[in-house]
């Protein structure tokens, strides 16, 4: 089993950079595939990112690539997401997620969540 905890939210101006950290539980951590998710005001939980077991490959979302870059530490049991250019439509909770199969795309797909956090871009 993989406990989640993220970190590393807040309220950033525009054109501002954050980087989440994403803190998991377990030793087989380096066996799961890492994603991070958004929810948006009024929105559905989206894609953003994810990276495989080893960090050798990862996949975007359209709306964040060449903004954002997902990365891992497998020894320090982490997964980070950092995020530059910030707007405004960025604003959500980002939450991050741990499934066992690469390029999963769809919430439902991941097995474990963490709670999120939030950020907030202001105009």
């Amino acid at each position: 089993q993989v406990q989640l905890v993220e970190s590393g939210g807040g309220l950033v101006q525009a054109g501002g950079s954050l980087r989440l950290s994403c803190a998991a539980s377990g030793r087989t951590f380096g066996t799961y595939a890492m994603g991070w998710f958004r929810q948006g005001p009024g929105k559905e939980r989206e894609y953003v990112a994810s990276i495989t077991w080893s960090g050798g490959t990862t996949n975007y979302a359209d709306s964040v690539k060449g903004r954002f870059t997902i990365s891992r530490d497998n020894a320090k049991n982490a997964v980070y997401l950092q995020m530059n250019s910030l707007k405004p439509e960025d604003t959500a909770v980002y939450s991050c997620a741990a499934d066992r199969i690469w390029s999963r795309l769809r919430a439902y797909q991941y097995e474990y969540w963490g709670q999120g956090t939030q950020v907030t871009v202001s105009s």
